[in-house]
């Protein structure tokens, strides 16, 4: 028998994908009156676009919330002390939006690899210029964050030549066939100070807050390049900054940073070694449907009493 509820959607946005829950009994949420005739019910809440405040204000005022799912991999907009304290299970789109991401990475990669910036600047000048260009065969991928989103960089990095090596908390009991080596979080200067390119893909939490920073910088070569697919704020944008005015790395491929969007005359526009991208490396035609199509998967499972995917660990953040 399937468990009747409700789903109330946080949502700023009327983003069509909202359609696809006709089939089932919802409620848009946008302001805190949308939700006062399903306070008593059982609820699910999905949160979509909406803000922190507001997602708080629904769940702390419905009486039987049985579980939340947000649309994003990353938690840090999401979590709040009391749905960290409750027994409320949270679960996120982690995995909808990897490939996308990976592929970012690898474009990132061989962006700074063939230097398709003075390409382009020469086609643009009508300049003919040879010059030399990098195989990325033989070289090092540090993946900063061995998740869902580092396994996907590494499995297109790993067919490309490249050796992969990885920071995880917990590493897998057997043998990852892609990664040449795994290291616990203390040891993230001694895996940086090997790699070429380093893939910060990590959730936000208040361990992984300016993670990369001035030390870790100083660690990596000087022809080391940085992508971050994950959240801004892991690395401290300052620093990086410092690092590539001084040249002490070679460049970065940012999809996010610690403040979006980047206010006008940030020095991230401005750097020549910096391949800048407005935190939309996972947009592709379909993102908003496949996360949509998740949760209704999820929704589901939800409603035969199956297991649900992607629960987190909220007192972890990811």
């Amino acid at each position: 028998m399937s468990i009747e509820h409700t789903v109330l959607v946080v949502s700023q946005e009327n983003d069509p994908q909202l359609n696809m829950l006709n089939g089932l009994r919802h409620i848009v949420v946008r302001e805190p009156a949308a939700f006062a005739s399903a306070v008593n019910d059982p609820v699910v809440i999905l949160s979509w676009s909406g803000p922190k405040a507001l997602l708080r204000e629904v769940f702390i005022t419905c009486k039987d919330v049985r579980w939340v799912h947000s649309r994003s991999a990353g938690l840090d907009s999401v979590l709040f002390p009391e749905l960290v304290a409750s027994n409320v299970p949270l679960t996120n789109g982690s995995g909808v939006f990897s490939l996308s991401l990976a592929e970012f990475s690898l474009a990132a990669i061989l962006y700074f690899a063939k230097d398709f910036r003075r390409m382009i600047r020469n086609q643009v000048a009508g300049v003919w210029e040879q010059f030399d260009v990098e195989e990325i065969a033989g070289q090092t991928v540090g993946i900063v964050g061995y998740g869902d989103i580092g396994r996907a960089v590494a499995a297109r990095v790993h067919p490309m030549g490249m050796h992969v090596l990885a920071i995880k908390r917990h590493p897998p009991q057997t043998a990852d066939p892609v990664i040449e080596q795994f290291y616990p979080p203390e040891a993230l200067l001694e895996m940086l100070a090997r790699c070429d390119y380093v893939v910060v893909s990590l959730p936000l939490t208040a361990e992984t807050h300016h993670m990369i920073s001035d030390a870790q910088f100083a660690a990596m070569k000087p022809t080391a390049v940085v992508i971050n697919v994950g959240r801004g704020p892991v690395i401290d944008q300052a620093a990086i900054v410092r690092a590539l005015t001084a040249k002490r790395i070679k460049g970065a491929g940012l999809d996010v940073f610690e403040k979006e969007p980047l206010p006008p005359g940030d020095p991230m526009y401005s750097l020549e070694n910096v391949l800048l991208s407005p935190h939309c490396a996972d947009h592709t035609a379909e993102w908003l449907n496949q996360a949509m199509q998740f949760f209704l998967e999820q929704d589901r499972r939800f409603s035969n009493a199956e297991p649900l995917q992607n629960i987190v660990n909220k007192s972890l953040g990811y």
